[in-house]
C-alpha cells in the first residue's frame, strides 16, 4: 500500500492519522503498528481519550477479556482540514437561495474543470498507469484528502481516508457527483475509474477502482 506521508511528528498526529487511515483499532494493533509496547499504546490513547481526541469501545470477541477498539472523535477529525466547512455552507446555500440551482451547478462544474485542468498536466508527464495512479494519489494528498493506493489485479484501488470538503458535499451532492465524473475525464485516455465507496453512503472513507484501459484488436 502506498501510504500518504503526513508531516504530523507530535504523538497526537501520528496516533490520530494512524486511526484514520486503518479505522479503528484495537490498543493490541496499535502497538503492533507504532512499534511499541501494548502498555505504552493503551497509555497514549487512554490520555488521547481523556484529552476527547479519540472513542474507545469494549468489544467482547468469545472467551477472555473484551478488547478495547479505538477509533477517531469528532474533536479529532477537526484536527485534520476541513477547507473552511461553515464558510463553504453558507456560500453554498447563498448562491442557491439567490441564483437557483442551475448557478450553483455551474459554479460547481467550473471549479471541477479548474481541477480537471491542474491534473491532467500533471498527470499526461508520468509514464504508466501506476505512475499516474501514484502521482494522482500525491496529489489528492496534498488537497487533504490523505490518499493511498494499492494494486489489485491489473488495476489499482485508491482510497481517500478523508474529506476535507465533507461538510459541503453534504450541503450540495452534486460536488461528489461532479468530482466523479471530472475524475473520470482525467483518466479517459489511459483506463476507467469508478468509485465503489463513498462516505455520504455512510462508508468510512471513499474508495475508487482504477483500471486500465482495454486494447481493442486491430
Amino acid at each position: 500500500m502506498e501510504n500518504y506521508k503526513a508531516h504530523h511528528t507530535s504523538s497526537v498526529d501520528r496516533l490520530l492519522l494512524l486511526l484514520k487511515t486503518k479505522g479503528p483499532l484495537t490498543t493490541g494493533a496499535v502497538s503492533v503498528e507504532l512499534g511499541i509496547t501494548a502498555e505504552g499504546a493503551r497509555q497514549q490513547l487512554q490520555r488521547l481519550a481523556e484529552e476527547g481526541w479519540v472513542l474507545f469501545e469494549s468489544i467482547s470477541r468469545g472467551v477472555g477479556r473484551p478488547s478495547l477498539v479505538w477509533s477517531v472523535s469528532d474533536k479529532g477529525n477537526r484536527r485534520f482540514p476541513d477547507s473552511h466547512a461553515e464558510l463553504t455552507v453558507q456560500l453554498i446555500d447563498t448562491i442557491r437561495d439567490v441564483l437557483g440551482a442551475e448557478a450553483l451547478n455551474n459554479v460547481i462544474s467550473a471549479r471541477e474543470y479548474k481541477v480537471l485542468l491542474r491534473y491532467y498536466d500533471i498527470l499526461k508527464e508520468e509514464e504508466g498507469l501506476e505512475a499516474k495512479v501514484r502521482k494522482f494519489a500525491e496529489l489528492r494528498s496534498r488537497d487533504g484528502y490523505l490518499a493511498e493506493y494499492r494494486k489489485e489485479g491489473e488495476g489499482f484501488i485508491m482510497i481517500e481516508n478523508h474529506c476535507p470538503i465533507c461538510a459541503a458535499a453534504t450541503a450540495c451532492h452534486d460536488i461528489c457527483k461532479v468530482e466523479l465524473q471530472t475524475f473520470q475525464e482525467i483518466f479517459r485516455e489511459w483506463g476507467t475509474i469508478e468509485r465503489l465507496d463513498h462516505v455520504l453512503e455512510g462508508a468510512r472513507h471513499c474508495a475508487y477502482r482504477i483500471s486500465p484501459a482495454v486494447r481493442r484488436e486491430s
